[in-house]
């Protein structure tokens, strides 16, 4: 969060939102790779306004979104929605603190027992045609974007295609759940008394295990604390198998998190936002989660 004051152009738009109650204080709420968010007080209290369009090259729909961020608050996961128009999504600012890496690990129990509950209790609340979140399938899609698009990475992408059929062919069978599927640190908050999600953009129905890679890798986790976030999450000691998947959608996420920033390099100027940066920041973790990887279970076996 910033004192930093939006442009005029950007600030009149907020302020002719047809949704506030007295005179208005805006500023800008720093973070975010993709979109812009601002902290707006009214007479009413405090509120973030999200500005976001679609994003074909990287599968996300507003409306989709929009439909799981209230689906989110009905379930108990997530701030309200007060207001939204295309292009635009104005949610109830929550007074919580923003996880870092560091708070994933050290709450890993409460963050697997939370995704748990988000999984289990989701399907009951989400509307409209169902949309299949399957990281791998993401991949091979990117690959192709990145390839149309003339990427940097091009000569890279034939390498990382084979590292994906790899990691999906040790993937244990799991029941579909819907999950959130973009579990950054950033994403997740604790007001002290509950943990709570935010950025439901890439949201619908996949496997457990995307969440439980992506919590983990995002945040760091060492395997000992891996482990133990799977024993969270499933109530017991997880099967050899479900270790493995664990390991390998791991990298996986890491994959599809450094291939979504060579995406964001062609297609998206967010402010403040380094892409070449962000992708060589994941491309190295990639490599490290591998090597962790291949010295457990070996180097392309199957």
């Amino acid at each position: 969060m910033t004192d930093v004051t939006p442009p005029p152009l950007i600030e009149n738009r907020i302020a002719a939102l047809p949704c506030w109650n007295g005179a208005l204080e805006i500023s800008v709420l720093k973070g975010g790779l993709s979109n812009e968010s601002f902290l707006v007080a009214d007479a009413t209290g405090r509120h973030v306004v999200r500005f976001g369009t679609d994003y074909p090259f990287h599968q996300v729909s507003r409306t989709r979104e929009l439909m799981t961020a209230r689906a989110a608050h009905g379930a108990g996961f997530a701030p309200k929605v007060e207001y939204a128009e295309p292009g635009i999504m104005v949610s109830t600012f929550l007074d919580a603190k923003t996880f870092s890496a560091g708070d994933v690990a050290a709450e890993r129990e409460r963050v697997a027992l939370l995704l748990r509950r988000f999984h289990n209790e989701m399907p009951r609340h989400v509307s409209g045609a169902g949309f299949m979140f399957w990281p791998f399938h993401v991949v091979r899609d990117y690959a192709r974007t990145l390839e149309a698009g003339g990427s940097r990475m091009i000569p890279q992408l034939a390498r990382y295609l084979v590292l994906a059929e790899e990691l999906e062919a040790v993937q244990s069978p799991l029941p579909i759940v819907f999950a959130h599927n973009d579990l950054l640190p950033s994403n997740i908050l604790d007001d002290g008394e509950r943990l709570w999600l935010i950025d439901f953009e890439y949201a619908g129905f996949s496997t457990a295990m995307f969440d439980l890679a992506g919590a983990t890798s995002n945040a760091g986790l060492t395997a000992d604390q891996s482990e133990e976030f799977l024993t969270a999450y499933f109530g017991g000691a997880p099967s050899s198998e479900i270790r493995r998947s664990l390991a390998a959608m791991q990298c996986a996420s890491l994959l599809r998190e450094a291939m979504w920033s060579m995406t964001s390099e062609l297609y998206l100027d967010a402010p403040g936002a380094d892409y070449v940066g962000y992708t060589a920041e994941n491309l190295t973790r990639l490599q490290e989660a591998l090597d962790h990887y291949n010295s457990v279970y070996g180097k392309h076996s199957k």
